[in-house]
C-alpha cells in the first residue's frame, strides 16, 4: 500500500533552472543579455559560456556554433519566448529607461492584465520578455486568469511605456497602474499582438 501510494503523489520540479541558447556569434549574444539582465559571466570557452543574475551557479547557456544556418524570419514553431520577472514596476521602468538609452527598445509593450510585460528581440531574432506582476499575490494572479475578462482578451492591451513612466513618476498608485486599460474602439484582441 505504502508503494502505491508513493507512485500517485506528483512530484514536480524545484524551479526552472536555465536555458540554453544555440549561437551563431558568441560574443554578440553574450553581451546583450549580460546587458539586459545586468547578468555576470560565470565562466567561459570559445565554445561555451554561462551567466547568470542571480544566485544560480547559471541562468543561461550559450553554445557558439559559427556554422548554424541563421534562424528563419517570422513565426516559426517552437519556443515564441522566454520571460523574466522583476521585482516592482519601478525595476521594470528603469531597466526600459537604462536599455532604451543603450538603443535596447521593446516591440511590443503590452499589458496582459496579469503582467505589465515588454518584448525584446534579442540579436538571434529570439524574443525576451521583461514584466511585472500587475498583482499582490499569486491567487490574485490566478483568480484574474480565471476571469471573463481575461478570458475575454488574454493578449492584453499594447501600451505606450514612455506615458506609463510618466503617470508612475507622477506618484500615480501602483493599483491604478496595474490595472488593465481597455481595448481601443474599434479593435479586438488580436489586433494587439506583435508577433
Amino acid at each position: 500500500m505504502e508503494g502505491t501510494h508513493a507512485l500517485q503523489q506528483t512530484v514536480s520540479p524545484a524551479k526552472l533552472a536555465h536555458m540554453v541558447l544555440l549561437t551563431r556569434d558568441l560574443p554578440r549574444i553574450r553581451d546583450w543579455y549580460a546587458t539586459v539582465l545586468q547578468a555576470t559571466v560565470t565562466i567561459e570557452d570559445p565554445m561555451l559560456c554561462f551567466i547568470s543574475y542571480d544566485e544560480e551557479h547559471h541562468r543561461i547557456a550559450f553554445v557558439g556554433m559559427p556554422d548554424l544556418p541563421p534562424r528563419a524570419a517570422g513565426p516559426q514553431v517552437g519556443l515564441h519566448h522566454i520571460a523574466f520577472t522583476y521585482r516592482s514596476l519601478d525595476d521594470l521602468l528603469r531597466t526600459y529607461e537604462r536599455l532604451k538609452r543603450l538603443g535596447i527598445e521593446p516591440y511590443w509593450p503590452i499589458h496582459h492584465g496579469v503582467t505589465i510585460s515588454m518584448y525584446y528581440r534579442d540579436p538571434d531574432g529570439n524574443s525576451v520578455e521583461l514584466q511585472v506582476d500587475a498583482f499582490g499575490s499569486m491567487e490574485e494572479a490566478k483568480a484574474y486568469m480565471r476571469s471573463d475578462s481575461f478570458r475575454n482578451n488574454p493578449i492584453g492591451v499594447v501600451y505606450d511605456p514612455e506615458e506609463l513612466m510618466r503617470r508612475h513618476r507622477a506618484g500615480e498608485p501602483f493599483e491604478s497602474l496595474c490595472r488593465r486599460p481597455p481595448l481601443p474602439p474599434g479593435k479586438r484582441p488580436a489586433d494587439m499582438l506583435r508577433i
